[in-house]
Parts: C-alpha cells; sequence; structure tokens
C-alpha cells in the first residue's frame, strides 16, 4: 500500500532546527536569511515538553516525544504533508518503484477517518471489492479516529498472507461492515491495453511510475499494429487511478499532444514555480480520444484529463475526479527520515486550479449496470413477427459478442466506445 504521493522535483535538503538555547544555538542577531524565530511560542512548546517529562503518568523516551511533537506540526497543515520516519521514507520509495507488500489500497483522510481513494487493479483491496469513497473506521478492531497515515499504512502492511480485518462505511449501506483481506505482495503493471473492437483501442494505467510514460508508447504502438497501422479511436482509461510520479503524468500528456502547456505548479518557493510542455508528435495522429474518470482518479490522473480536456484533445466522461491538485516534495533528513511538504498547487493549462475542485468531465455518466432484459419486446409486434414474412434478402450483420459483454460488464466503457464511433462517423461527414 501505499501514500498518496506525487514526486515533484525535490526541494533542496532543508533542515529545521529547533532552537531552545541550546549548545549550538545561533544568537537571533547573527541569523542570516532566515526568518525570526517565534521565540515565545518557542518557549511554550519547551514549557510543555518539560511539564509532560516531569508529570506524565508513564516515563517518557525523549526522542519519541519529540518525533510526535513533529508529526502533530505537519499533519495539522493538510491531509498530505507528514514526517516519514526511517521506515516509512523507505517504504514510500519502495511504492515508487511498482513492487511493494501490503493490500493495494490508495488512501487519505475525510473527518479524521482514513479514507479509500481507490484500489489499486489487481489487488487483494481490488478483488475483495473495496470502492473509492469507502471510509475505513477501524483495522483489526482498532478504530482509525484521527489515526495519521503513516499509522494506517504500517497495520496495512505486513507479512504476504496474513490477514486484517477492515471495518468500512460505504455510502448506501445500512451500517458498517466488515472485510477480511489477505495481504500480498503488491506488483503494480501500471499499464494494460486490448482492442476493444477492430480499429478501437483501450488502454488502462492503473497509477504512475517512473517508466508508465514509455509503457504507455509501447502499448499504443503494439495497438496500431495489430489495426492495421492506424486506429480509429482510443479509450484511455484512469478511473480509479490515484496518481504517482509527476513526469510520467507530463509524459502521457505529452504522447497526444503537440503544442501548448500541459500543467504548471505554483509556490511560495523558485524551485515549486514549475511549468511543463508538449513536444511535437501526436502517437494517436489525431485520431479521437475519451478519457475515463471517476471520483477515485487523483493527482496525475487530474493532470493528464485536465490537460487534454484543454487541449480538447480528448473528451472526458465519467463522474467528477478527486480534486487532489497539490505539489508533495520529499525532503529527506539528516536522521534517515525525511518530510513529506506540501509546496505547490497545480494548474491546468487553462489555469483551472485541481485542489479541492477535481475535474469535471464532459459528459457525466451515473454509475449504472446493464443486464438483459428478456421480456423488452413483450406485447409488441413487428413485420418479422408475422407468419409468411418475406425475409429481407441481405445476410444477416455480424453480431460482435465483445461490444455485447462490454454493455453488461463495464457500461461507463460501452459508452466510451460508442461515443467514439460517432465521432468518427462525424469526421468522415465532413
Amino acid at each position: 500500500m501505499r501514500i498518496t504521493n506525487i514526486l515533484a522535483r525535490p526541494l533542496p535538503a532543508l533542515l529545521l532546527v529547533l532552537m531552545m538555547g541550546g549548545p549550538g544555538a545561533v544568537p537571533a542577531g547573527q541569523q542570516t536569511g532566515v526568518a525570526e524565530l517565534p521565540l515565545e511560542e518557542l518557549r511554550t512548546l519547551s514549557e510543555v515538553f518539560s511539564r509532560i517529562k516531569a508529570d506524565y503518568v508513564e516515563e517518557l523516551d525523549d526522542s519519541q516525544l519529540l518525533e510526535d511533537a513533529v508529526r502533530g506540526m505537519l499533519q495539522g497543515l493538510d491531509p498530505h504533508s507528514s514526517y516519514l520516519s526511517q521506515r516509512e521514507f523507505r517504504e514510500l520509495q519502495e511504492g515508487t518503484s511498482g513492487q511493494f507488500g501490503g493490500l493495494g489500497i490508495e488512501i487519505g483522510q475525510e473527518n479524521g477517518f482514513v479514507k479509500v481513494i481507490a484500489p489499486i487493479d489487481d489487488t487483494p483491496a481490488q478483488r475483495a471489492g473495496i470502492r473509492a469513497g469507502d471510509l475505513i473506521i477501524r483495522l483489526d478492531g482498532k478504530p482509525t479516529r484521527d489515526m495519521s497515515l503513516n499509522e494506517a499504512v504500517s497495520m496495512m502492511r505486513g507479512e504476504p498472507g496474513t490477514d486484517i480485518v477492515l471495518t468500512i462505511v460505504r455510502d448506501g449501506e445500512d451500517g458498517p461492515f466488515d472485510v477480511t483481506l489477505t495481504r500480498d505482495v503488491i506488483r503494480v503493471t501500471s499499464v494494460r491495453s486490448r482492442m476493444l473492437e477492430d480499429g478501437y483501442g483501450y488502454v488502462r494505467i492503473s497509477q504512475f511510475q517512473s517508466r508508465t510514460g514509455s509503457s504507455l508508447q509501447d502499448a499504443v504502438r503494439k495497438l496500431r499494429q495489430e489495426a492495421g497501422g492506424s486506429l480509429q479511436g482510443l479509450v484511455l482509461d484512469l478511473r480509479n487511478n490515484p496518481g504517482g510520479v509527476l513526469q510520467a503524468a507530463v509524459s502521457v500528456s505529452d504522447a497526444f499532444l503537440t503544442e501548448g502547456e500541459i500543467v504548471y505548479t505554483q509556490g511560495r518557493l523558485e524551485q515549486a514555480q514549475m511549468r511543463f510542455s508538449a513536444n511535437p508528435n501526436d502517437v494517436l495522429d489525431g485520431a479521437p480520444m475519451v478519457v475515463l474518470i471517476n471520483g477515485g482518479s487523483a493527482s496525475a490522473s487530474e493532470i493528464v484529463a485536465g490537460a487534454l480536456q484543454d487541449h480538447r484533445r480528448a473528451i472526458i466522461m465519467g463522474s467528477e475526479s478527486f480534486g487532489k491538485g497539490s505539489v508533495q516534495s520529499i525532503v529527506p533528513l539528516q536522521n534517515g527520515g525525511a518530510v513529506k511538504l506540501t509546496t505547490a498547487r497545480y494548474y491546468t493549462p487553462s489555469g483551472r486550479s485541481i485542489q479541492a475542485e477535481g475535474i469535471v468531465p464532459d459528459i457525466k455518466l451515473d454509475r449504472l449496470r446493464v443486464t438483459r432484459d428478456e421480456d423488452s419486446r413483450s406485447g409488441e409486434v413487428s413485420e418479422r413477427d408475422l407468419s409468411r414474412h418475406l425475409e429481407s434478402g441481405a445476410p444477416a450483420p455480424e453480431r460482435d459478442e465483445r461490444t455485447e459483454s462490454l454493455a453488461s460488464s463495464d457500461f461507463a466503457l460501452f459508452e466510451a466506445l460508442n461515443l467514439l464511433k460517432g465521432l468518427n462517423i462525424l469526421q468522415g461527414s465532413r
């Protein structure tokens, strides 16, 4: 499992020095290039620390107490800033490599509870039916109320083959329910592809890793070869994609754009001001695109959807995305841990902020499930029902079982394919 993480260019390593007048403290008059420290508030912190050490019912370790203070300071900023111990920093690095141990859930926080941003494809969480938007209120019976994300991650990690019970609250359900998941080694294949019908391709990106851009290029190339050299349309599926590496989102967007800005960031520091622009060459040669998103599409997914929407390169279909439009920079510390600090906000090419707004699809789709109605023509009579009716004289059209199956298994994808066909008809009539 991994925390929602879009790695921007790391800022230079920052060293936070908490001065309480001890050895090595720099006199205030000699500080250069450093904001004046709030000495009165620091005295309060020192006083509280001393009071806890002297009067708390149990004896406490100094290092643990100070680490908790640092965690609390970062946790009070926003849901995505946090302190990472050496172990947590190592786990975060493993998460972005594409292989890690756990359940396969991307999480955030809402009203003090752990919230599922998205389950990752082909993981215990996805196979057990965990959904984007689920609230996890207990882990093995332990309440998650006000539990830090790092603590929740640590509890969900463990030896492959071991079980953990998640207590879930879900919209539409009468009350909380338990789901038992078996931990596994999570190997994430970020890009999958297949042909939907002759000439129409499908690419699914489950999350953005360092090699996702090149994997996408390879996938589209293979689809084009399978289609005889060119595609009539492509569906890019970003549903329940919780994000990942910023550069991967830029590379994926660039694959379909020939010019213009892709995304830019704004923050207080110069290093947080970044702009990314497209290079010539469109891997689809202008063929129409539909991008599928939903409430589990976050961060890097929203960058891609926003860029393609602003440039009118693709039609965005589905439901409103998650709305995580902030940049987290990982700042290594001297103790081997790190600070994950929100340093900027993302903006689409037209200047829209993604943060807490999300991407609104061009075509909204409700969560629907299509089933066959055997009695749909009950009571109706047509020419072919009359006895001794003449045959049409034309060969019966071939049924495409792939399309019929798609309508019942994935209605949103079925609608996206129909839209691509309509766009091709429209282009051909011009």
